[in-house]
């Protein structure tokens, strides 16, 4: 028999006993005892008919026949007694509750307007739901919500029992004490219905929504970082990476995870946070880390191409009142632009179209042409790629922006800004000669503007002058217009490459007599390069690296013309042109000029990027250098000046890595070992690697995780080139290295030993007579290298150098001599080490001798292994003895320093004469690779453009220094000497202000003790850079002072105001960069940002990519060199905003002081870990403080903008506040040390509610961070928020805030650690109160159900 038929017959049994009592309602006396008879004997018919269904599907069918029947039956009680039949059922354990729950509101007859069959089923629920387990009590709720969205809002008072019959369920569900499912849960299905408190039901249960969802206020402040969309990050940082800035690219917002009631902006867009960014120089792979773009992908997003609209029109509506402010905006925009246009994230058509709309209407004239040359960018160089209807929209803004009836003058012509004011004849004048060439029927339906006839016919006449010179901007003007017309663009493209290179033309170049190089010597100014469209740069980009393969196929022996060498350069640092530019300088013109063995080219071009080149991205200079490594692998590299010239080229290149440059680039040795090679053959190189890896990692706390990711790279250093390294080198290491490399045993030479090797082979030198013997015993690889040590004695006795010793240094060649010129340091160091003063002097004077006169090695090589050896005790002392004073008492190297100092300026972009002075210098310094009297042959001399033994020795003067450093303090007299002969030469430094902050960052330990010689070394190196360039505003007033003070006088604690000054100035900068609105919104008008000195800087051809990073390092530079603690220094930073300070506080916004606090935030991290963990300690000791009685607290007091000028608790909300911008700043190294403050510092202290509710603000913004980079640092900060609960739980009677804290670890449970701490957290909870354990049991699984599941919606 069917099941429907089955149960039907006992539906109908009821019902007809209970019609008979109804028909004979006044002569039957009503029975309970018979009712419950019959209901009894009902519940066994339809118990035995569901025991026979096996399958779910039967008893889901069964319970929805029941149902059906109830619903359709029209008497009440009827109904009533079927719902009573289902509810024993449940009671009996025959049907779980939780599907009569789903089949009775999921039942389409189930509807609010049968009033007395709605509210019988929901009593029925209430009365059976607190049978169903949390997971099912969630599906209920569900659908719970579904049937009241079915009751319109509006209804009337008529359906009042229907909705409290709903509202007496959910009120059931959402009691807390009840605690039939995580609150959390709940909470997640209202913010999913009814997201951000909008549509909010029928307004009997919409309070009870409320009511409850604002319960949740508390935990989501809890994971609220403060003050967040105020927080700006400055472009190009080092330490700033990661996922903090990322926004969702669709909104803009910050992503967010988990439902819970966010504050309105943390929802909100981040546009002012895209603007700032995009007017930064160098900014563009921030955007795309920011906004997830990846150039593979090539989608349009809206949202970039919204806000580079409203930059541009901002920037238009500037003009009109400050148009000098606005002009560094405009270059960026025109750079970045052309990126975006390029790789299809913005559509041209539609952001003009866009600023046509936004400028309609509006009076804007002066930006005029600046738009149009931003314009002229992309049209330049994609014309002819694209249909001509993409750019019809640039006609109508001639209609809006060139209205005039008068025809406009011709610009200045001499003028820079003429190829700006040109713009718009330049954009027309393409468009008319693609109408030509158009295969579509698009027609240009548009006469001339009146305003730009003048112009055309200028641009038609000019092109037909035969007199077109460089000497004005004509040809710029031309090369714009016509750069699509293929008969007429080389007209003034060919003016622009004879003043490039000439072919019949020579000039003189350093070195000997008969080397040539082709003609002209004077550059291409950068004011001209400016003013060439992107098309022109490429094209004449395209032709100089023709030339360059033509001239290397063609083995000619004229080098390559001064002036193609240097606007080559100078064409380098334009971002719009990197992919012809660097990425075919690396990628093809190298690598083929290599294969054409054309040496002298090569060497040439290694010398342009080694000290023409900027801003060059880490993987680029990542991969040349892995190409030089293997360059230098190649037998025919193997000659004197080429050597010397690719070993510097990669020393230039690993010591100029980017602390946060490192650990990515070096992580793809791991994944991909084939795209990088390391250094096999040279110990310096790798021992530079190294230093510059414990750099890296000290700096961005790296050092703080694990070094896996390095282990493999060390490993194979070891196994190229085995070293060791002295132990007072070793202690600067992070641990993670020193502990490395102290399991590396590399024997020691044995001094004695090698004393009397080095005597053995120089008695063989003195007895053999043949020459052909001599020759093939010392050159030969068995020997033991000791053949510079014998050159070196002979010259100690006053012996002439003959012409065997050179053809032995040319057997050998200069990858052999290195292995040479290790042992001689070891040997030297011991023999003066073993002599007495007088000695020694002749020691150095027999060692200069061996340089300066035999020219048998270079000075720069010879100190950089000396200072890289690995010496203890007293052998260290003499090792620097002799540094010093081999720099310091000769005079052939003062001289060359002092008069090159003395001749040269370092801004080389602004110069047109840099090869005349080279030349001047070179023919008083001539440098040698060789001795030409004595040597066999002669290599080819290799041209030199702008290398000198003075630059080539500045990035082994930084390795000397640090070196010294290391020392005991009683070595500082002798850096101070070295300071004094060649500090001049720091004014050449690519990076003066990043190695003064590496230096004083790495060597913190070193150097806190030692404050006059941190005052010489800023003194020395800020003295030469201010002496060059004053406007920079590398140090305030009050440390110049104090630096032009006698070295001894380091008595100066500076006042809390020179800190405020401090913030203030980078404050300053960091507003005043948003140029497109005098007053930042939300900024009081008290505040507005005066000029800085650094304003006009040109940031194409500095160390820092703009004004914030250069501040930010100065800033950092100075307070480490303060002569005061790192303690008193954090403090006093902290207290600039924690203190009643009138300059911050007076007449300022909460957006002010949110800008100071971000400032403070980045110097701090900035700063060494000494100077940002005084915050740590201003936290504990303010959580000692905390009262006990947790009932005073209200969490307002946790929110600082929530306590803005007011009185209370403010002191801790700025703390929480100022805590929150630090660590968000913080690289993800230094942000790991937060487990170890709370399990450390703050768990023996933690003792009242409010003391860990506070800690919960404290680090719960954070734990999505944790959750993306460091998993591990997530499970151990989760373990001990339920150790500090379990303490608290402990020593307190009452907990008043349970609800919040139980939210905050579902949240934590569900959104980020999963079963990740599952054990840890089971043990706790059963150790807690009764209460606490009733609350956390879906944590803590004591009841029978089994969590695994994890929340995966978000808020929409």
């Amino acid at each position: 028999m069917a099941l429907e038929t089955q149960i039907g017959h006992v539906v109908k049994d009821v019902l007809s006993l209970d019609s008979l009592n109804d028909a004979f309602v006044g002569y039957i006396v009503p029975s309970p005892d018979n009712d419950e008879y019959i209901r009894k004997q009902a519940l066994d018919h339809l118990r035995q008919i569901l025991s026979s269904q096996t399958a779910p599907e039967n008893l889901e069918l069964a319970v929805r026949i029941l149902v059906t029947h109830s619903f359709t039956q029209v008497n009440p009680q009827r109904a009533q007694l079927l719902l009573s039949l289902l509810e024993r059922l449940v009671e009996n354990s025959i049907v779980p509750a939780k599907l009569v729950c789903e089949v009775i509101l999921m039942s389409d007859k189930l509807t609010y307007k049968n009033c007395s069959l709605w509210c019988l089923s929901f009593q029925l629920i209430r009365r059976i739901i607190g049978g169903v387990d949390y997971k099912g009590v969630r599906d209920t709720l569900k659908l719970l919500f579904d049937c009241l969205q079915s009751i319109p809002a509006v209804t009337n008072v008529t359906a009042l029992q229907q909705i409290e019959a709903v509202e007496d369920v959910m009120a059931y569900i959402f009691d807390r004490n009840t605690c039939l499912l995580p609150s959390y849960f709940i909470v997640t299905e209202i913010m999913k219905l009814f997201p951000e408190g909008k549509n909010w039901p029928h307004w009997r249960v919409g309070k009870m929504f409320s009511d409850f969802v604002e319960s949740f206020k508390p935990t989501a402040r809890m994971v609220t970082l403060a003050g967040l969309n105020n927080l700006l990050p400055v472009v190009g940082y080092a330490v700033q990476s990661g996922n903090v800035w990322k926004l969702e690219p669709s909104t803009l917002r910050f992503p967010i995870r988990g439902s819970l009631p966010y504050d309105r902006d943390v929802y909100e867009a981040q546009t002012a946070l895209v603007r700032y960014v995009l007017e930064q120089p160098y900014s563009r792979d921030m955007i795309c880390n920011m906004m997830g773009i990846s150039k593979q992908q090539k989608q349009r997003s809206a949202v970039l191409e919204e806000q580079f609209v409203s930059l541009i029109v901002s920037a238009m509506e500037k003009m009109e009142t400050d148009a000098d402010a606005v002009m560094p905006l405009w270059k960026t925009l025109s750079s970045n632009l052309v990126f975006f246009f390029f790789f299809q994230f913005i559509s041209f058509s539609h952001m003009v179209t866009s600023i046509l709309t936004k400028l309609a209407g509006k009076c804007v004239r002066k930006g005029r042409d600046q738009l149009m040359w931003v314009l002229l960018q992309y049209i330049s160089v994609s014309l002819q790629k694209q249909p001509i209807s993409d750019f019809l929209p640039v006609l109508r803004l001639y209609d809006q922006l060139y209205p005039e009836r008068d025809v406009l003058a011709i610009p200045d012509i001499t003028s820079p800004n003429c190829v700006q004011q040109m713009a718009a004849a330049c954009i027309w004048m393409l468009l008319l000669n693609k109408k030509v060439q158009a295969s579509d029927s698009t027609k240009l339906s548009r006469s001339l503007p009146n305003a730009l006839k003048a112009q055309i016919e200028f641009l038609q006449q000019n092109l037909r002058q035969q007199n077109l010179s460089v000497a004005d901007y004509r040809v710029a003007v031309l090369c714009n217009a016509y750069g699509q017309q293929t008969e007429l663009f080389p007209i003034p493209m060919g003016v622009l490459l004879e003043n490039t290179f000439k072919q019949h033309q020579s000039v003189q170049m350093p070195g000997p007599q008969n080397c040539l190089a082709e003609g002209p010597a004077t550059p291409l100014p950068v004011a001209l390069l400016d003013s060439l469209t992107v098309h022109t740069k490429l094209s004449f980009i395209n032709q100089i690296t023709m030339h360059i393969y033509q001239l290397s196929n063609s083995k000619s022996l004229m080098a390559v013309s001064p002036s193609l060498v240097e606007t080559y350069s100078r064409l380098l640092v334009y971002t719009e042109v990197e992919t012809m530019g660097i990425k075919v300088f690396i990628g093809q013109l190298l690598p083929t000029v290599f294969k054409h063995h054309a040496w002298g080219i090569l060497s040439t071009l290694l010398e342009m990027f080694a000290y023409r080149t900027y801003h060059i991205p880490a993987h680029y200079r990542v991969q040349l250098l892995s190409n030089l490594h293997s360059m230098a692998a190649i037998p025919q590299t193997n000659q004197a000046q080429f050597h010397l010239s690719v070993e510097n080229t990669a020393l230039r290149l690993i010591t100029g890595l980017g602390s946060a440059e490192v650990q990515p680039v070096l992580s793809r040795y791991l994944s991909e070992p084939k795209t990088i090679n390391l250094c096999a053959e040279s110990e310096e190189l790798n021992r530079a690697l190294v230093l510059t890896l414990a750099r890296s990692m000290h700096i961005t706390g790296m050092a703080n995780l694990s070094g896996s990711w390095c282990t493999d790279i060390l490993t194979t250093i070891m196994n190229s080139t085995p070293h060791s390294w002295s132990s007072h080198t070793l202690h600067c290491f992070p641990s993670i290295l020193a502990e490395f490399f102290q399991k590396y045993n590399i024997p020691k030479e044995n001094k004695q030993q090698l004393k009397r090797t080095a005597e053995h082979e120089y008695q063989k030198w003195k007895t053999m007579n043949n020459e052909n013997d001599i020759i093939n015993h010392f050159s030969h690889q068995s020997t033991p290298p000791f053949f510079l040590c014998i050159l070196w004695k002979i010259i100690l006795e006053n012996d002439g150098m003959s012409p065997i010793a050179y053809r032995v240094l040319e057997r050998i060649g200069p990858r052999g001599l290195a292995t040479h010129l290790r042992m001689f340091c070891d040997y030297l160091v011991f023999e003066c080490a073993t002599s007495t003063g007088q000695q020694v002097n002749k020691n150095i004077d027999a060692l200069n001798d061996l340089i300066w006169k035999c020219n048998v090695v270079t000075l720069d090589r010879f100190i950089l292994c000396l200072a890289l050896r690995s010496f203890e005790g007293d052998e260290a002392q003499v090792c620097f003895l002799v540094i010093r004073l081999l720099i310091t008492r000769p005079v052939e190297f003062r001289n060359r320093v002092n008069d090159y100092v003395k001749e040269n300026s370092p801004d080389h972009w602004k110069q047109s004469s840099w090869h005349e002075k080279q030349l001047l210098y070179h023919s008083k310094y001539p440098e040698r690779f060789w001795m030409s009297d004595l040597s066999s042959g002669q290599p080819p001399y290799l041209p030199v453009y702008f290398s000198n033994v003075c630059l080539r020795f500045l990035p082994i003067l930084d390795l000397v220094v640090h070196r010294f450093l290391e020392l005991p303090p009683v070595q500082s007299k002798s850096l101070e000497a070295i300071l004094d002969c060649l500090g001049g030469l720091y004014k050449f430094h690519d990076r003066p202000v990043t190695f003064l902050y590496n230096m004083l960052h790495y060597y913190e330990r070193k150097l806190k003790d030692r404050p006059s010689l941190k005052k010489k070394l800023l003194a020395t190196i800020y003295g030469q850079e201010r002496s060059e360039n004053s406007e920079q505003c590398y140090v305030t007033d009050p440390y110049i002072q104090y630096m032009q003070g006698p070295l001894e006088d380091i008595e100066w604690t500076p006042e809390l105001d020179y800190y405020c000054h401090l913030i203030e100035r980078l404050v300053n900068i960091m507003t005043s960069q948003s140029t497109i609105t005098s007053i930042k919104p939300g900024m009081s008008e008290s505040k507005q940002v005066p000029k800085s000195p650094i304003d006009g800087m040109d940031w194409r051809f500095n160390e820092f990519p703009n004004a914030a990073a250069h501040l930010l390092h100065c800033t950092c530079v100075e307070l480490m060199g303060l002569p005061v603690s790192s303690e008193i220094v954090g403090n006093s930073l902290i207290d600039v905003v924690l203190r009643s300070n009138p300059t911050i506080w007076k007449e300022s916004t909460l957006m002010d002081v949110e800008s100071w606090m971000n400032g403070i935030a980045l110097v701090l991290t900035s700063l060494p870990d000494s100077f940002r963990l005084v915050l740590h300690t201003r936290l504990v000791e303010y959580i000692q403080r905390l009262p006990p009685d947790s009932s005073v607290i209200n969490f307002d007091v946790f929110n600082y903008s929530a306590m803005y000028l007011t009185s209370g608790q403010v002191y801790g909300a700025y703390l929480l506040g100022l805590a929150h911008m630090v660590w968000h700043h913080c690289s993800i190294g230094q942000l790991s040390t937060i487990p170890q403050l709370i399990k450390e510092r703050l768990m023996p202290v933690i003792q009242s509610e409010a003391q860990f509710l506070y800690v919960c603000h404290l680090v719960g913004p954070f734990l999505q961070r944790f959750r993306e980079e460091r998993t591990r640092c997530l499970l151990d900060l989760t373990v001990s928020l339920y150790d500090m609960l379990e303490k608290v739980d402990k020593l307190n009677e009452h907990l008043s805030n349970m609800a919040a804290i139980c939210d905050l670890l579902y949240h934590i449970k569900y959104m980020f650690t999963g079963d990740g701490v599952k054990a840890e957290t089971e043990r706790i909870i059963k150790r807690l109160r009764p209460a606490l354990q009733m609350r956390l049991r879906f944590i803590a699984h004591t009841g029978p159900e089994n969590d695994q599941v994890q929340i995966k919606n978000e808020p929409s």
